[in-house]
């Protein structure tokens, strides 16, 4: 493995046709010779976050709704935070990292904005190498927005500010026999 794609973005081919991550986006959090894991942040669902964490509530980013994060552990609860300067264990330069939600915010290491998400997205080892030689993912920058902002379209904003040809997937019909 040459690179690591940490702090970056899957943006799912509309080819790939997995119900998993059908037009998803995928923020990764660790990508090495092990696998990778990361979560989807474009699956919103109506399940509010703040009834089931009430000391989060205030830093939970709009919606305040639960995410799917993947097809792996649906059962738990993954906090994902965005952390200022001198927190450690973050993506770095973006300051975003998991948030133990088993507790209630510590001042000390307290996120300043969460999302929740049951469960999460994983590949093993050479998995997602070989996803990317069949061309099933675009690997993208990401910002702190695609992260914590509003999920509608996200799989088309982040495709239609690419460069070059990838942008145009962001036309792609969701029906070929209606094109």
């Amino acid at each position: 493995m040459a690179e690591s794609f940490s702090g970056r973005l899957l943006v799912a081919s509309p080819l790939l046709q997995d119900p998993n991550f059908y037009r998803t986006v995928v923020f990764v959090f660790e990508h090495g010779g092990d696998g990778a894991v990361g979560t989807v942040l474009n699956r919103p669902t109506d399940e509010s976050a703040s009834q089931h964490l009430p000391a989060w509530q205030d830093l939970i980013s709009a919606p305040d709704v639960v995410f799917v994060g993947g097809p792996v552990s649906n059962e738990i609860a993954i906090g994902v935070g965005e952390f200022g300067e001198g927190v450690l264990d973050v993506v770095k330069p973006m300051g975003i990292g998991f948030v133990d939600l088993s507790d209630p915010p510590d001042a000390e290491r307290q996120p300043d904005r969460i999302r929740v998400f049951s469960g999460y997205s994983g590949w093993g080892a050479g998995q997602l190498e070989v996803e990317l030689a069949v061309d099933s993912w675009f690997i993208v920058e990401a910002t702190s927005d695609d992260v914590f902002g509003d999920p509608a379209d996200l799989w088309s904003r982040v495709l239609r500010r690419q460069p070059g040809r990838v942008s145009l997937y962001a036309q792609f019909p969701e029906d070929l026999t209606l094109n």
